[in-house]
């Protein structure tokens, strides 16, 4: 295929001014093999297997970025989910083999490492019930360990039981890291629906299906679809947008493919997916919010913004599917408020508040995602909020997730600063009216009627 001179200049300009970049490769380990009674030798087994597979991560993700000049901002490992291959007897053992892959991610320069978590959609095993329990521990006693909770799916429906517990323990998760904002908060995601090649953190996971050893690729890019939606001009037609949007998620996509095909081969590992999300960072020009606004908003959060979110959407995987055979993780646009300095604005602005992204959530990638809300909010909420959530994923048959930070000690209008790719944000109001009642029922809600598909 002949490239001209004019798309090498539009690559290198989007790589130099508008953010373009490789937002992650993740590499998946099955620790099936690793499965001991005993923590120490389950320790040494992990760190054998990680060892034998991601040692040359870090190092091949440079070479690449220097071969292409394509900017790659993560190195991340995905593991098999704790609870399906650790027979934890005691929660001490289970904040040992966290720390141990807090090391081992130090070690090896990669910047998280995600896993540590359980699927109890349908009911919890007593080592889902340890993992649940270990939480507040592990995630305030380690840097890089991120966790994931999968609470409901389209075929089983909504484990309330489960997202009961996960209320009381995002607050205990937020008291025990209250010195750093509660930053523990913002290394768990509770899911609806949960895929199992994730890229992106915090809810990655190497799931029951995958190979041995895979690497996924998540891409990014919102300000180079900013960059052409801006060239297009106010009187384009909304068809002409979502058009454009379609074009550059087609190239994005084709860079990503690259990258991942072959680092897989210098590794000597399959490449699994490309997740072709647009994931924003606090930098000026790569947010989602600036792109709604491009599209014709006066602000993010006004009336329309759920059909301008759906363009975009779905322009991004219309191109992503055409450019790649094998996509996957969740691909799309993601809406995290703290790491999207448009989305910022837009909550000091006043026109965007929590029931418009939960709207929101209902067309995009993932759901409500680094959300800072006062940290006196009573658990039975943060509950609510989560199954809210996982039924917008359950009867609309996608992936939803929450990653909440109710900020020890903070209230409405503080800021909380994460730092990094996590950003900045402000404490934002919400209802207050209590869900207690309703919640304290638990029990499982019964699978949709679409659930029911054989």
């Amino acid at each position: 295929m002949r490239i001209a001179p004019e798309e090498i200049l539009e690559t290198i300009k989007m790589i130099e001014d508008l953010n373009l970049d490789i937002r992650t490769i993740t590499m998946g380990i099955s620790l099936y093999d690793c499965s001991d009674s005993s923590i120490t030798v389950t320790n040494k087994k992990v760190r054998d297997k990680i060892l034998k597979y991601a040692s040359n991560l870090k190092k091949e993700a440079q070479s690449l970025e220097n071969k292409y000049g394509l900017p790659i901002v993560n190195t991340r490992l995905s593991i098999t989910p704790v609870s399906l291959f650790y027979p934890a007897k005691d929660i001490e053992s289970l904040v040992e083999l966290a720390e141990n892959l807090d090391f081992l991610a130090k070690e090896l320069d990669i910047d998280f490492i995600g896993g540590f978590g359980c699927l109890v959609h349908k009911g919890e095993t007593e080592i889902d019930k340890l993992v649940m329990s270990s939480l507040p521990s592990v995630l305030s006693q380690t840097e890089r360990v991120c966790s994931f909770v999968n609470v409901a799916s389209t075929r089983s429906g909504i484990n309330m039981d489960a997202i009961l517990k996960m209320g009381r323990i995002i607050k205990d998760i937020a008291k025990n890291t209250s010195h750093k904002d509660s930053i523990g908060c913002a290394k768990l995601v509770i899911f609806a629906n949960a895929v199992e090649d994730n890229p992106f953190m915090a809810g990655a996971f190497h799931g029951p299906g995958e190979p041995e050893c895979t690497v996924n690729i998540g891409i990014s890019g919102p300000g180079v679809v900013n960059y052409a939606l801006k060239k297009l001009g106010h009187t384009a037609t909304l068809g002409e947008v979502s058009e454009t949007i379609k074009k550059v998620a087609f190239k994005i996509t084709r860079a990503g493919e690259l990258i991942g095909k072959e680092i897989a081969r210098r590794l000597n590992v399959s490449f699994g997916i490309l997740d072709l999300s647009l994931a924003p960072t606090p930098a000026v020009g790569d947010s989602v919010a600036e792109i709604l606004e491009t599209m014709g908003l006066e602000s993010t959060g006004c009336f329309g913004s759920v059909a301008a979110l759906f363009i975009l959407n779905d322009a991004v995987k219309k191109g992503g599917l055409f450019a790649s055979s094998y996509v996957g993780g969740l691909s799309g646009a993601f809406i995290p408020v703290s790491e999207d300095r448009g989305m910022v604005e837009a909550v000091k602005r006043g026109s965007l508040g929590m029931e418009m992204l939960l709207a929101l959530t209902s067309v995009c990638s993932v759901g409500l995602d680094m959300i800072v809300i006062p940290g006196d909010t009573p658990e039975e909420i943060i509950s609510a909020i989560i199954a809210d959530e996982s039924a917008i994923g359950v009867a609309n048959n996608k992936t939803t997730g929450v990653r909440i930070i109710p900020a020890y000690g903070k209230k409405k209008g503080d800021y909380v600063n994460f730092g990094g790719l996590l950003g900045e944000a402000p404490v934002m109001d919400i209802n207050m009216f209590s869900p207690k009642t309703f919640i304290n029922r638990g029990g499982r809600v019964p699978a949709p009627v679409i659930g029911f598909r054989n």
